[in-house]
């Protein structure tokens, strides 16, 4: 029995959602329209402002399928009508960051700077207030295109254990470490 795969989705107003015959689930809403290519067996049902995914049979295939696709249908809903945000913090002395429309340009102690192409479906802004460290934030509807971008944002200057510096998600705890002062005794 999948849980997540058997909850409903509850389509909010303004937000339609239509299948084609080859199992496209298009998704239109205030926000913008997502599409998404489902398995040909999954079972996709519209009844008023609801949404049900079912599977065909028990098969170890469609129980795998069955949850993913519902996440990612309610992902898509979610992003049409509400969109994502996602907050990255800089932390580190002479850490900067800037963007010129969607160019995003980042000063993380590398002897360059470093320019980032962020794709147009992403709305970017970046906040760099006296006494705070830069912010970076990423809104947009396709949840899984923020976390990718957001991601490789994150592998230009992965958070260090010792001092903490790095960029990292607002909110996001690090596990520090000792330094060498911390071992002797």
């Amino acid at each position: 029995m999948s849980r997540i795969g058997n909850k409903i989705i509850n389509l909010p107003a303004g937000v339609t959602v239509d299948v084609n015959t080859g199992n496209l689930v298009t998704v239109k809403g205030p926000k913008g329209t997502l599409s998404q290519q489902v398995d040909q067996d999954i079972i996709i049902e519209i009844e008023g402002n609801v949404l049900t995914v079912k599977r065909p049979t028990e098969q170890k295939r469609h129980k795998a399928m069955h949850g993913l696709y519902r996440s990612l249908i309610n992902n898509m809903v979610v992003g049409v009508s509400e969109g994502f945000v996602k907050n990255l913090e800089i932390i580190g002395v002479g850490y900067k960051a800037a963007n010129q429309g969607n160019i995003l340009e980042l000063s993380l102690g590398y002897s360059h700077a470093i320019f980032m192409a962020i794709p147009a479906e992403i709305k970017i802004t970046t906040a760099m207030e006296k006494g705070k460290n830069p912010m970076v934030n990423l809104e947009g509807i396709d949840k899984q295109l923020i976390g990718q971008v957001a991601a490789k944002i994150k592998s230009l200057r992965p958070v260090e254990p010792y001092k903490g510096k790095g960029v990292r998600f607002v909110g996001e705890q690090v596990r520090r470490k000792a330094g060498k002062a911390g071992g002797k005794k």
